[in-house]
C-alpha cells in the first residue's frame, strides 16, 4: 500500500504542491513511451471493494488488469491534477532514451493546470534536471500515493492506445500489441520475424540484431553529431 510519508516530508520542508512522476513503456520494443504526472491532496485514495479486505492503490506493476482498470476510472476526478506526456518510438530513435523520458515528462508535468513547488521521481536518477525541483525515492511507485496514481494512470493510458493500435490495423494483430503492449514476447518475435518491424517499432533497438532480415534496418546514433542525428548502417 503506498502512503504519504515522502509527501508529508516534502510538505514540511516548505512544498505546497507536489507532482508525483512515473513513466512506462521504457523496455518496449515498439510504441511510445508514455510519462504521467499526479498531484493530490493528501486526502485517503480511493480503494476498490474485494471480500475480504479492499484493494488498495499501489504501483501498477502490482495490480492485476482489471484493478488496474478500475482505479484507472477512479483516480483522475480524484486527483487535484494530472497529466500525461508521450514520446514517440521516432523521438526515442533520434533522442535515446533519456531525453526522451525528460521530454514526455516535461510535457506531462506542463499538462497539469498548476505548476508544482516540487517533482517526486521513482528511482534514483534525477532524468529531469533544471529549472525543476526534484527529489528522487527508489521505490516511490510502492512507497507514494502521487506516484502510486501516476503510474496506474500511465500504465492503463499505454496499454489502451497499444490495443487500439493492435484493432485500428488488422496487420498490427500479429504483433500481439493488444496482449503484450509492444514489449518482447514470443509472439511479437516471431512476427517481427516474418514481416519486420512496422512504423511503431523502436528501430535503434539490439532485438534488429537478432533479426538478420531487417538487421540493415537498424539506426545508429552518431555520438559526434548531437541529437537527432541518425544513420541506417
Amino acid at each position: 500500500m503506498a502512503g504519504y510519508e515522502i509527501e508529508e516530508r516534502l510538505r514540511a520542508a516548505g512544498a505546497r504542491t507536489i507532482a508525483g512522476v512515473d513513466e512506462v513503456g521504457r523496455g518496449a520494443w515498439a510504441g511510445p513511451l508514455m510519462v504521467c504526472a499526479a498531484v493530490t491532496d493528501l486526502s485517503e485514495p480511493p480503494s476498490l471493494p474485494r471480500r475480504k479486505r479492499p484493494v488498495l492503490l499501489t504501483d501498477s506493476k502490482l495490480l492485476t488488469a482489471v484493478h488496474r482498470e478500475a482505479f484507472a476510472e477512479l483516480l483522475p476526478s480524484w486527483l487535484l491534477g494530472h497529466g500525461i506526456g508521450v514520446a514517440t518510438a521516432q523521438e526515442i530513435d533520434e533522442l535515446g532514451m533519456t531525453e526522451a523520458l525528460r521530454r514526455a515528462a516535461v510535457r506531462a508535468i506542463e499538462a497539469l493546470p498548476e505548476r508544482p513547488d516540487m517533482i517526486l521521481l521513482d528511482g534514483g536518477h534525477d532524468f529531469l534536471g533544471r529549472p525543476w525541483a526534484v527529489r528522487t525515492e527508489v521505490k516511490a511507485d510502492q512507497r507514494s500515493v502521487s506516484v502510486a496514481a501516476a503510474s496506474v494512470i500511465a500504465k492503463v493510458a499505454r496499454d489502451r492506445h497499444m490495443a487500439e493500435l493492435a484493432e485500428s490495423d488488422p496487420a498490427l494483430a500479429a504483433y500481439g500489441f493488444a496482449d503484450s503492449a509492444g514489449y518482447p514476447s514470443p509472439r511479437h518475435q516471431a512476427a517481427l520475424e516474418e514481416s519486420g518491424p512496422t512504423a511503431h517499432h523502436r528501430l535503434s533497438w539490439s532485438y534488429l540484431d537478432d533479426l538478420p532480415r531487417w538487421r540493415h534496418l537498424k539506426r545508429h546514433r552518431d555520438p559526434l553529431a548531437g541529437e537527432g542525428q541518425l544513420s541506417l548502417i
